[in-house]
This record gives C-alpha cells, structure tokens and sequence, in this order.
C-alpha cells in the first residue's frame, strides 16, 4: 500500500473501532485513534506474517484492544462480523488482549508488562531474522518494569526488538508530564544503549520509513544500529480525527451518547473521504 491507502485505511479502522465501542458501551477510544496509523503500517506493509520466521506483535497497550482487533479482523484472523460481539458477555473479543484470539501473541493489560515479554521474545529469536514489535503507550513509560526491560535489550543486544511510543501525551488522568514527567524520552533509551528514532506517527510514510530502518537486516542504505535494540517515539494525537475528542483527556475511555457519535462518525468518514 503507498501512504495514501495507508491513511484510507486507518481511517476505515477507526471508524470500525467508533462502532465497537459505541455498541458495546466499553473500550479505550482515545489511545485507540492515537495509534491506529501505527497498527496499520505495522499490519499492512510492514510485518512479516511468514513462517518460519515470522515477526511478533504485542500491544503493550492493551486497553486499545479494539484497534488491533478491527486490524486482525480486517486482515483476515478471523470474521469481521465477530467485532461485534466486543465487550459482550461470552465474547473471544474482551477489552484487553487474550491468549486465544487469533494473531494475539499474549495476554495484555497490565501496562508495563509488553516490552518484558518482547525481551524474552526476541532472545528467543536472535538466531533468525524474525522481529518483535512492542507498542507501548507514554504513560506506561512510569512503569519501572518498563526500564528494567530497556537494560535487559541493551544487555542483550537484542536488535530484533523495536519498541515503538504512541506519544500522545496524555493519559487517564491527564498530561504526562503533570502526572508523571517523562522528560528527555530519546535521551533516557539512549542512555540505556538504545538506538532513538522519531517520526510523526499520523504519517504512514514516516512511520513506514522509521520503521523499514529499524533493527537488524534493514535494507540496504540506511542507518542500521549494530547490535542494538530500537525504539521508534510516535508524535501523535489523543482522540485523532475527530474535533470531539483530539487532545482531551477525557476520551480516554469515555463512551459517545448518540449525538456525539453522529459527528464523530461524520468527521471521521469526511477525514477518510478526502484519500479517495
């Protein structure tokens, strides 16, 4: 896909996602548009889906569940018409990750836990060209965990692992940097022995490219980090496409009535409509 049907794409994910959590009265909308350009670079021209060597996924993150289920879904593992069932009782589609649904690697939730089991993933995997892939959200940065993890890749040399940042700046409480300041980000993981990128995470073909340059047997002709875990912060809006919620703290979790889903809705199609 060029970046073009990468952005009409995010966009049709997102208003999936509009539709879950407004039929189901649960779920994560705010972090969920935030970082869906990133999902869909990620799942749509990125990730290597072929075995023996096949990438790894894990969304750290695991209260956007509903925006890697609309990717799963839409890339095939399993029936679009299940994400309807999201949220409900007896669904295989809970509002976090579970070990069972099809192209979930792990349970997820519990913030802080996703680049620990990446670590243990990508030593797994240091003798093949597989990557893991561990999208965090900036909040769970003041998780401790989180840095124990950073010293272990580095240790390691894990240059299969590339941690990617959806840095929104906000969280369920408020801004990052009143609730818990993260500071110089890039500095810190530098300090830790990681390699930095940075790219504006509503930007397909930034992502794409930052993430193309990432980790080991990058193509030929960019600046591949020797030996050296990645981590790849994502500028990104809170709430993204709708005028509603972007930038507002309060969309962390809440729930559209119906006049609000209306011009979500409106916006978001008129956002994609204009990608053709």
């Amino acid at each position: 896909m060029n970046a073009r049907d990468l952005t009409k794409t995010a966009f049709d994910r997102r208003l999936d996602v509009l539709e879950m959590v407004y039929n189901s009265k649960a779920g994560h909308i705010g972090g969920s548009m935030s970082c869906m350009d990133i999902l869909t670079v990620l799942y749509y021209s990125i990730i290597n889906f072929d075995e023996p060597n096949r990438d790894r996924f894990i969304l750290s993150k695991g209260h956007c569940a509903e925006a890697l289920y609309a990717v799963l879904a839409d890339k095939g593992f399993f029936p679009k018409e299940k994400l309807a069932t999201f949220g409900a009782f007896d669904t295989i589609l809970a509002e976090h990750p579970t070990k069972g649904i099809p192209g979930v690697e792990v349970a997820t939730g519990a913030l802080g836990h996703g680049l620990s089991i990446g670590v243990g993933m990508a030593i797994g995997l240091r003798d093949t060209t597989a990557r893991v892939y561990v999208l965090m959200g900036d909040g769970e940065l003041a998780e401790g965990s989180v840095w124990e993890a950073a010293m272990a890749a580095s240790k390691f040399k894990l240059d299969g692992l590339v941690a990617i940042i959806d840095r929104n700046k906000l969280q369920i409480s408020g801004e990052t940097e009143t609730v818990m300041p993260l500071g110089d980000i890039e500095a810190k993981f530098s300090a830790f022995g990681w390699a930095v990128r940075h790219c504006n995470g509503h930007d397909p073909q930034e992502i794409h490219k930052s993430l193309l340059a990432s980790g080991k047997q990058s193509p030929q002709g960019y600046d591949q980090p020797t030996n050296q875990p990645t981590v790849l912060i994502c500028e990104t809006i809170k709430g993204y496409g709708s005028t509603i919620m972007e930038n507002k703290p309060d969309w962390h979790h809440q729930i559209p009535n119906h006049e609000e889903y209306q011009k979500i809705k409106t916006e978001l199609q008129q956002r994609r409509g204009a990608y053709g």
